[in-house]
């Protein structure tokens, strides 16, 4: 699903055009020198946004290696946080898989690299 949505990955100039697509980067409110982010736009797709955040939490629980994990991870795994702060941390870790995605994509990264583990289909 995520290649028949995407059709080419080469066509995102950089990680912020990725973040974008999905709709998982924060609002931004900036008044002179204060600078304060809010929730996602969502001014993305909103299947694969909703694709990621479920693979994310796979994510958490298949491949713990994972680097966004090193971060956010603990939140993720301590129930004692609130429902708000898991929820933020989980679009943080689809955010930045989305992008790690993308990097696998065109070549700049190995899944290796990430800590993720391809299974070999046989």
């Amino acid at each position: 699903m995520l290649k028949r949505e995407l059709i080419n990955t080469r066509r995102f100039r950089n990680a912020r055009c990725v973040g974008n697509y999905y709709g998982l980067c924060p609002s931004e409110s900036t008044t002179g020198e204060k600078r304060r982010l809010g929730a996602i736009t969502k001014h993305g797709n909103p299947r694969l946004r909703r694709m990621m955040v479920e693979l994310a939490w796979r994510i958490v629980h298949f491949q713990p290696e994972y680097v966004a994990l090193q971060r956010w991870g603990p939140v993720l795994a301590n129930k004692s946080y609130g429902a708000a702060t898991r929820k933020k941390a989980i679009v943080a870790v689809a955010r930045r898989l989305a992008v790690d995605l993308w990097r696998i994509a065109i070549g700049r990264k190995t899944a290796q690299e990430l800590g993720l583990r391809l299974r070999v289909q046989e």
